[in-house]
């Protein structure tokens, strides 16, 4: 029986994409830890093996039975690695942060919500190696590529041996969604012919061209994501990287203009103006066919996000330049005075930045201002905070919390 934490020794990958980790993994913790959206292995009452749950459309059964034929033998060998990004809430659609944001936001007053205890995470040990955390059994590892070979595990009649198989893993902490989508697509399209459908029902994300109005708010949010990590204009140019939010490197950020935020971070901050229940909004666009935003409009009154109305209303390019000039504020107003070591700087810096932008957009919008000048009146006070004293130390979720309130604190006296 697998027990719980496992933990194992990890190589730090960086590739032009991001940060990721190689690994060794068990394939029965992996079963017991991984799913695709389509499908999951489940222990037996007994403890003993495991069965396929979940529709089998979208996989191969002739091909899981090729491979569990090949398992049974004494020669069977996966040189090749299995792809996995941690931190998956398979419910939400979303990655275990947003979706410990959803729970705060219908959460009662005062009460904790945290999930921090379930999250895959990485070590640096003081030696300079790592080590991979994987605190429960929770499946929140999301299958990119090697699903067939790692189900394949249930249909093996050598099921102790099989199981006890060591795979290779490369493994994406908290990679959004979309991008999962993405790295799926150019995987397969280098190596055989993929069906654009089968990532359509797997991602719920069409990576073939489509018109703006089809763009779900998560496909919406990677590629404004994209353009500020590019436009000339933009604050963040050539400071966004596919790295994962729990990455030790990330979180000590280098100073000054050597500063970078993942993806990931800009792509919830984004989505979160948008939409308050992604996955929500991903089945009704999705289901069972492709529809326009304006399919939302029933959903627009429950949905408390400040942007949901100029999303519904296809006006990207207003949500664009509010985003930007917002964080051009923050960089005239935040950035650029920062101390070194200043936690503004860092990801729970930008996490509670965004987090205040969630409060600033909505009345922005409304009064037709999304203009730099008036975020920086808004900031004005704020910049008064030195974020790089000790009370702000803190890289986890309680820092970005500490962060966020004294910037409200200061909107609140300017």
């Amino acid at each position: 029986m697998v027990k719980f934490p496992f933990e194992t020794s990890a190589l730090r990958v960086q590739q032009p994409l991001g940060s990721f980790y190689v690994a060794v993994i068990p394939a029965e913790v992996l079963l017991q830890v991984a799913a695709s959206d389509v499908m999951s292995a489940a222990l037996n009452p007994s403890g003993v093996g495991y069965t396929l749950a979940g529709t089998q459309r979208a996989l191969q059964d002739k091909r899981i039975s090729q491979i569990a034929a090949y398992l049974d033998r004494a020669d069977a060998a996966f040189p090749n690695s299995i792809i996995l990004a941690a931190n998956h809430n398979r419910e939400l659609g979303v990655d275990e942060d947003e979706a410990e944001d959803i729970d705060a936001e219908v959460a009662p007053p005062g009460s904790q919500t945290s999930n921090a205890d379930r999250e895959w995470t990485i070590v640096e040990t003081e030696n300079g190696d790592y080590r991979l955390r994987i605190p429960t059994a929770e499946k929140l590892a999301a299958i990119i590529d090697g699903q067939h070979r790692l189900f394949a595990f249930t249909g093996v009649k050598t099921l102790e041996r099989a199981a006890e198989m060591q795979l290779i893993c490369a493994v994406f902490l908290d990679l959004p969604k979309p991008l999962q989508a993405q790295l799926f697509a150019t995987i397969n399209s280098t190596q055989k012919p993929v069906d654009r459908s089968l990532t359509y029902e797997l991602f719920g994300y069409n990576v073939a061209e489509e018109p703006e109005d089809f763009w779900t708010p998560d496909k919406l949010a990677v590629f404004l994501t994209r353009k500020l990590g590019t436009d000339p204009s933009s604050p963040l140019r050539g400071r966004i990287t596919v790295a994962p939010k729990k990455d030790r490197l990330l979180a000590d950020l280098t100073e000054g203009a050597q500063w970078k935020v993942s993806t990931a971070v800009v792509v919830d901050g984004i989505q979160r103006l948008i939409t308050g229940n992604p996955k929500r909004d991903t089945n009704i666009m999705l289901s069972p066919s492709a529809k326009r935003r304006s399919a939302l409009i029933g959903e627009a009154k429950r949905d408390t996000a400040p942007l949901r109305d100029a999303f519904i209303a296809g006006q990207d390019a207003i949500i664009y330049k509010l985003v930007e000039n917002y964080l051009g504020a923050c960089s005239d107003v935040l950035w650029q005075p920062a101390k070194p070591g200043s936690f503004i700087l860092k990801t729970v810096g930008l996490q509670a930045q965004f987090d205040v932008l969630r409060v600033l957009a909505g009345p922005a919008y409304a009064a037709k201002d999304v203009r730099k000048e008036y975020f920086v009146g808004k900031l004005a006070q704020a910049g008064q905070i030195d974020f790089s004293t000790e009370r702000f130390k803190n890289a986890s979720g309680s820092g970005r919390t500490l962060i966020r309130r004294a910037i409200e604190e200061a909107l609140q006296t300017g």
